[in-house]
């Protein structure tokens, strides 16, 4: 699977994860899901959706009447591509100060910071082989 070359708007973040939630799903089922949080009718949503398929994010079939869709990207390459971007254009590719700055943005269990060093450790490991 291509890595995710297109950051996600709000709006496709909030499609995608309910997605995610219910594929293979339909239009109408997204905004049914979303209608509470967002408001959003049934064009706003297939709308979206459909420029998520010519973006490569979602996949369309169509079977009858319906059209299906599926997630292209997973949650995994979603997140890393979001977490990429903020990496470039936030912190200019320093990943130190990116660390540093979500340490002290709020309150670290001792199994986050434990975990934490785990990554580090095994990374560490890695790296010598």
């Amino acid at each position: 699977m291509a890595k995710i070359s297109t950051e996600l708007t709000a709006a496709e973040w909030a499609i995608i994860k309910a997605v995610w939630d219910t594929e293979p799903c339909t239009a109408p089922t997204i905004q049914e899901r979303l209608e509470a949080e967002t408001g959003w009718s049934y064009s706003t949503v297939r709308t979206i959706m459909d420029r998520m398929v010519s973006k490569g994010l979602l996949r369309a079939e169509k079977q009858g009447k319906i059209t299906l869709f599926r997630s292209v990207v997973t949650r995994d390459q979603a997140q890393r591509g979001e977490l990429l971007y903020a990496l470039k254009n936030a912190f200019n590719g320093a990943l130190t100060p990116m660390v540093q700055c979500l340490l002290n943005s709020g309150k670290i269990s001792d199994r986050d910071l434990a975990e934490l060093e785990a990554l580090i450790k095994a990374k560490k490991k890695q790296v010598k082989s």
